[in-house]
């Protein structure tokens, strides 16, 4: 992406995500993430900008909820936006508030994603969202077991297993976080015997309801190294729709929007191994099947390769490539948040802030997705600095400063001349100038009478 100036995270906040938070309302949980990012940052609601808004109203049935949570996110008299994209909300406001730094219409912006599902029914809200009998398959949500049942058909009971070990995983990594929901300690026997859904998914498999919000403070280059946090390089960012794909039963003939995604964002910024070359993966990830089938897809690598790489381990926090330290979306799901806490949990890593959940080792670049929607995806990429990065391409200003000139004088534009009428005018303009002889007149003399 072309950007008129570089950006960078200056500010990270959450809340604490939780299945009941009866003792606040909605602009209070905003306002825990909001003073969490401001306290990170050093910054005062005055230094903010705008603030982009994002979550899915439809889950929390109050209409417009961002003009209430004004009262928590300090945007009242502030320009702001509302922004709606599924459960890739909270990666695109992300994306929106880096696009705005970087255009040059404001130098510090807030995103802010937020969810309060006890208040709502997520349900009846994905019901009511589409078609009954030609979009049914989005009705379920993440409640699916086509993927699984891929792998299983593939692989067998080793499959099921390979799940069952990275839900494991996931809450292993989400007890080291005290923000996460989700901070249990089961097993993989657990996770087997957990109750089916739709198999071979089950209810261990599957992401939670959460209450929460998260704050994440974009800053423009000038600005974001005067600030006391360390700042995290806005790399890249990539947004990819293809409806027309939506997996409707069958064998799958057409690449899912992770692979492509990664495919194309990955030819932008250079990166020829991933594996090698990216520090740290925040996933989206709405259950454990999908998590070990977008890790192939997001990674470029084949099933059995990465069967092999869950079975020893490869994904910890201490292995090769670490995947959601955080403990992911299937321990904490404040949808309108959801993505967002990736990218803010992706920040965390690289400055080496991220606590008891921290990666070992100097982390250098991190990757995070927001997926949503009839399999939309967003991909994200950020740096610890800005070596390698494209150089910025700097736009023309539309108000120039004064500058004193030289006077320059008009020129008269003149109408092309119809040559037949030029060809007359020459001529009278010859005859004109044409200076007349002086003539002699020879007089003879008559005879005298």
């Amino acid at each position: 992406m072309a950007k008129n100036r570089q950006v960078a995270i200056v500010g990270i906040g959450q809340s604490k995500h939780r299945g009941h938070r009866p003792d606040i309302n909605q602009a209070e949980l905003v306002r825990e993430a909001v003073e969490d990012a401001l306290r990170d940052s050093g910054l005062s609601l005055k230094d903010i900008d705008c603030v982009v808004h994002g979550d899915m109203e439809l889950f929390e049935g109050i209409h417009q909820p961002d003009m209430w949570h004004t009262l928590g996110d300090g945007a009242f008299l502030k320009s702001g936006f509302r922004i709606t994209t599924g459960g890739t909300t909270g990666a695109t406001i992300a994306c929106a508030a880096d696009n705005l730094v970087a255009s040059g219409f404001y130098n510090v912006v807030m995103a802010l994603g937020f969810e309060k599902q006890e208040e709502g029914h997520t349900t009846t809200g994905i019901t009511n969202m589409a078609d009954p009998l030609w979009m049914r398959e989005i009705q379920t949500g993440a409640i699916t077991g086509s993927t699984g049942l891929e792998w299983v058909n593939e692989f067998g009971e080793r499959a099921e297993w390979a799940a069952a070990k990275l839900r494991v995983l996931m809450a292993d990594n989400a007890r080291r976080n005290p923000k996460a929901h989700l901070r249990i300690n089961i097993t993989e026997k657990e996770v087997m015997n957990s109750r089916l859904l739709a198999y071979p998914l089950r209810l261990l498999h599957m992401c939670p309801e959460s209450n929460g919000a998260c704050a994440v403070i974009f800053a423009s280059e000038d600005l974001a190294r005067k600030f006391p946090q360390k700042p995290v390089w806005v790399w890249d960012h990539i947004t990819m729709h293809r409806e027309e794909t939506f997996f409707r039963g069958g064998p799958r003939k057409d690449p899912l929007t992770q692979e492509i995604a990664a495919r194309r964002l990955f030819k932008k910024t250079g990166i020829k191994n991933p594996l090698k070359e990216i520090g740290v993966f925040e996933m989206y990830d709405p259950s454990s099947w999908w998590l070990i089938d977008w890790i192939v897809n997001f990674l470029l690598l084949d099933r059995k390769t990465v069967l092999e790489m869950v079975e020893r381990g490869a994904f910890n926090i201490e292995g090769e490539f670490p995947i959601n330290p955080s403990g992911g979306v299937v321990s904490t799901n404040p949808i309108g948040a959801s993505a967002l806490i990736r990218v803010a949990e992706a920040g965390l890593q690289i400055r080496g802030d991220a606590g008891e959940h921290q990666v070992p080792g100097e982390i250098k670049v991190a990757m995070a997705s927001g997926f949503g929607g009839t399999f939309w995806t967003v991909l994200t990429l950020l740096k610890k600095n800005l070596d390698g990065m494209n150089s910025v391409k700097v736009a023309v200003p539309a108000i120039k400063a004064k500058t004193v000139k030289k006077p320059k004088s008009k020129k008269v534009k003149r109408a092309k001349p119809d040559k037949k009428k030029e060809k007359k005018a020459k001529m009278k303009i010859k005859i004109k100038a044409k200076k007349s002889k002086a003539v002699k007149i020879k007089v003879k003399k008559g005879k005298k009478r």
